[in-house]
């Protein structure tokens, strides 16, 4: 371990809808229709706030997902969602992820800098490019550009966002002339609280890595190992530093998923049950999406085989994350299980995130040991049932993690992005 850094981490909440796990909807404390139930919402909000957190994140899938591998195929979307639970708050940062590919750069503009100010400066944009067949038919293509293509038209869609955004407060006409847009326009709402909401990326391919380095303020990361944490968060600091920003410009906050109880023993039995109660293809068909290989075809007491492991075929036309995929060879390359060892490591998801069982003194040890290590600035929960998992991240973790020196016990700023910049400074390894 490093020597200790001064501030404290950052935590966010994945808000998976009812969890990354998909038996969580039996839960009794949840039902099917929880997703669209004012009060399930409103519990979440109030929670975080009594956990003085600092974001809930929500994704946005523009299509049903298939119940195969998708723990929770329908979605909300996110800016509509989260403008409840912003009358319902006060403090907690909202981020609302939404596609470059899908959206339209004035209209998302509006929308988004008007949510800031319904939220009181609290709203940030998790960019994302989409990939899948199923979301491009709803938009009317047959399939998502390529990948290049994809981060080419991200890359000018917030140069095009970002100057509206500053418009807002200069009160210039933005004149964009561009490979994918032309823009004659200026917003109609004025600067937020904050200026303008915060920016996260979510993506681990060369070129998102580089868009995350050069505008966002947070990368919601996909990490298995503390090592390839540390080699991600200093490569993702040094390139915004070549931007010409500050390392601290930019928070490395890696998924984590959780089952948290009393005991291990009892944690490892609840992760069982959740998922022994899910589909059984749930697994295999979650690596086979992440990998872009037929997981079934594997035998599930052997080790991965190399021509699996292997980059894939054509990265332009695979359908999976990349980022995800390069964290999951990592992990095997690193500890070399069989499949079905891989899968009960990463908590039977196959997923490019780490999975973690124990107790929430456990939980402590391992973010002090990651925040410490200079491989995070803070980490996105994510609780296996949502409603009960975040219960014992407020009321149990947070203390802990309190009595450490590592989290704030009130909050003392009301923005977003005052919440991010009150966390640690950046490791001096790290530049």
């Amino acid at each position: 371990m490093t020597d200790r850094r001064e501030g404290h981490v950052i935590l966010g909440i994945n808000v998976l809808v009812l969890g990354y796990l998909p038996a969580a909807w039996q839960s009794a404390e949840l039902d099917a229709r929880s997703f669209v139930d004012p009060a399930y919402w409103r519990r979440i909000g109030a929670a975080a706030e009594r956990g003085t957190l600092d974001a809930l994140f929500l994704a946005d899938v523009p299509a049903l997902g298939d119940p195969a591998y998708d723990a929770n195929p329908a979605h909300l979307e996110p800016t509509v969602n989260w403008g409840y639970v912003a009358g319902t708050t006060e403090n907690v940062g909202l981020v609302a992820t939404a596609s470059t590919t899908f959206n339209d750069p004035v209209e998302f503009a509006e929308r988004l800098l008007s949510f800031d100010h319904a939220s009181g400066g609290r709203s940030a944009w998790n960019i994302v490019t989409t990939r899948g067949t199923a979301p491009a038919r709803n938009f009317d293509l047959p399939d998502v550009p390529l990948r290049d293509d994809r981060y080419e038209r991200a890359a000018e869609f917030v140069d095009v966002v970002h100057a509206l955004w500053d418009s807002a407060q200069s009160g210039r006409e933005v004149r964009h002339r561009g490979e994918f847009f032309t823009v004659d326009a200026r917003l109609r709402v004025p600067s937020s609280p904050q200026g303008r909401p915060v920016l996260f990326q979510a993506g681990g391919s060369a070129r998102g890595r580089a868009l995350a380095g050069r505008v966002a303020e947070g990368v919601f990361a996909a990490e298995l190992t503390r090592d390839k944490a540390i080699e991600h968060y200093r490569l993702v600091k040094r390139l915004a530093r070549s931007s010409g920003r500050s390392p601290d410009d930019v928070k490395i906050l890696p998924g984590l998923l959780l089952s948290l109880a009393s005991t291990e023993e009892e944690a490892r039995r609840r992760s069982d049950e959740l998922h022994d109660r899910g589909p059984a293809a749930y697994s295999i068909g979650w690596l086979s999406q992440a990998i872009g290989y037929d997981a079934s075809k594997l035998e599930l007491d052997e080790p991965f085989p190399e021509e699996v492991l292997r980059a894939p075929a054509d990265p332009q036309t695979f359908t999976g994350s990349l980022g995800f995929r390069e964290s999951i060879v990592a992990q095997i390359r690193r500890t070399t299980p069989t499949v079905r060892e891989y899968l009960k490591q990463t908590r039977y998801t196959g997923s490019g995130h780490a999975g973690f069982v124990g107790t929430p003194e456990q939980l402590a040890d391992h973010i002090e040991d990651w925040f410490h290590s200079g491989a995070i600035d803070g980490f996105n929960l994510q609780p296996d049932v949502l409603a009960d998992g975040l219960d014992v991240i407020v009321d149990e973790l947070v203390p802990i993690l309190r009595r450490r020196g590592l989290f704030r016990h009130e909050y003392e700023t009301h923005t977003l992005r005052e919440h991010l910049r009150a966390g640690a400074s950046t490791p001096s390894a790290a530049l």
